[in-house]
């Protein structure tokens, strides 16, 4: 979910169980959840890789995050307090520390829990549910995605969203919750 792995990256049980000290029994189980999600590709021959993602299969996932990202912040707002913003501010802060450091696993984890906090707040537990299925299918893209960003600073957009939430602006977070999870992906597909 974090780009920890790039697209095509093949895996085994054993390599696994080794890497997270479990067994051969909990690795293969997790494979089966994780391919039954999307995240993996199982082959016949029982050949275990990371997703590759074709354009098609980005915009769809892209199309995803822009339907249930906006509507998770709008649930969220009545119920956004000062607290959370300061918390949101002091994760975008975070972020900034991980782009100075060309960090790109803690960016994306960092922005993650960024989306994640404010979603919490929705009380939608499906929705999120669903969301968070999405980001794991996206995670290896990401790693991808970050050498093409080239970021300098957090996402414009975050910013916009705090300033949203302070405003108690619905129609305003929900642009810049779509913006946010659309507009790196589309760098992926040209």
């Amino acid at each position: 979910m974090h780009g920890e792995l790039k697209p095509r990256t093949a895996l085994t049980l054993r390599g696994l169980g080794r890497e997270y000290g479990v067994s051969m029994t909990p690795a293969r189980e997790a494979v089966r959840r994780l391919a039954a999600e999307g995240a993996l590709t199982l082959s016949n021959t029982g050949r275990v890789t990371t997703a590759d993602l074709t354009n098609e299969r980005i915009e769809e996932l892209a199309a995803l995050r822009a339907l249930l990202e906006p509507e998770l912040a709008s649930r969220a707002l009545p119920r956004a307090h000062i607290a959370l913003i300061d918390r949101l501010q002091l994760i975008n802060s975070s972020i900034a520390q991980a782009i100075d450091s060309q960090d790109s696993v803690g960016y994306i984890s960092r922005n993650l829990e960024f989306h994640r906090t404010l979603y919490l707040r929705a009380q939608a537990p499906a929705i999120l549910a669903m969301t968070e299925t999405v980001w794991l299918q996206l995670g290896p893209t990401m790693g991808a995605l970050y050498g093409r960003l080239r970021r300098t600073e957090p996402p414009r957009n975050h910013r916009l969203i705090i300033a949203a939430l302070r405003a108690g602006d619905e129609p305003g977070l929900r642009l810049a919750v779509r913006t946010d999870v659309t507009q790196g992906l589309k760098l992926l597909t040209n």
